[in-house]
């Protein structure tokens, strides 16, 4: 008995030792590059699933980036204006489902706070029917500026508890924002919420007059029959890939590129696809838009 026991003992230090020896031969990870084909390796082996191998890529993408990278550029920021009444602006605050809105006065350069949609609720409820002004309202603007590294934005959105941040560039003006919700989703992916699950089938979405969110697999007769577009079907099937043959490489979030006047935008995309496209049409001399 006691001699079986030493046997498993040995044989239990032997591979111990075994394993050891194995690991320093193979060496540890000298840089993100081999631990992310150390990472890339476990997957393959099905140490660990697919969905957990995108979210640790996810987290090792956030230390390289920084805030530029991520931000909702000035161009595409909802803002409501000071001294409008709250009246005029509750139209905008639904029409865009947001949560937070950054508040200007007489330009975006000039944010002078948050306004929380929550906030108005009470007034809601309590069906008042003067409203009270937005500055009543308001919340301290957090100002961050473009070269500030997402990962160290993260843990200030967590110890100070707050989500939205606006983006200042080198000579302090506004060039855009960023929420808590765009860093989480480089690391878990696009963040759905009832609302989205709605319109998940709709391939072609409006936001404004001349903006619309298009799904990238939309097929391409569908998008040519809705932009009034000609381009190629023989080309590709979706307009997904007549992009990425413009790009002539894989576009990362945020690149721009015109094609016959329209001008497409990446706002989702992995290394592997095109995900998510925005597509600003002209304006014509008269104001109407071209697709109309």
């Amino acid at each position: 008995m006691s001699d079986d026991n030493s046997q498993s003992s040995q044989g239990s230090s032997s591979k111990t030792w075994l394993g050891r020896i194995t690991q320093m031969l193979q060496g540890e990870p000298q840089n993100k590059e081999e631990l992310a084909e150390v990472i890339a390796d476990a997957q393959e082996r099905d140490l660990i699933d697919p969905e957990t191998k995108d979210m640790i890529e996810g987290v090792l993408g956030v230390s390289e980036l920084k805030v530029r990278d991520i931000m909702i550029p000035r161009s595409q920021m909802i803002t409501l204006d000071v001294d409008e009444s709250l009246e005029q602006q509750l139209p905008t605050m639904v029409e865009s489902s947001h949560s937070r809105f950054p508040v200007i006065c007489e330009d975006k350069d000039h944010v002078e706070g948050i306004l929380l949609a929550k906030d108005l609720l009470p007034l809601i409820l309590n069906k008042d029917e003067n409203l009270p002004t937005i500055r009543e309202y308001l919340r301290p603007a957090i100002v961050v500026p473009e070269s500030k590294r997402v990962d160290a934005l993260l843990n200030e959105f967590r110890q100070k508890r707050y989500h939205m941040a606006i983006v200042v560039d080198e000579y302090g003006g506004v060039s855009g924002l960023v929420t808590i919700e765009d860093i989480l989703e480089i690391i878990v992916g696009e963040i759905e919420d009832e609302h989205d699950e709605e319109e998940e089938q709709q391939d072609i979405r409006q936001l404004s007059k001349h903006t619309f969110m298009v799904q990238a697999l939309t097929p391409l007769d569908e998008f040519n029959e809705f932009f009034k577009t000609g381009y190629d079907t023989q080309e590709a099937d979706t307009i997904g890939g007549i992009i990425l043959h413009a790009f002539g490489h894989m576009p990362s979030r945020g690149e721009t590129i015109d094609i016959e006047a329209l001008q497409f935008k990446v706002t989702n995309s992995d290394n592997r696809r095109i995900i998510q496209l925005q597509v600003t049409i002209p304006k014509t001399e008269d104001g109407d838009d071209e697709a109309e």
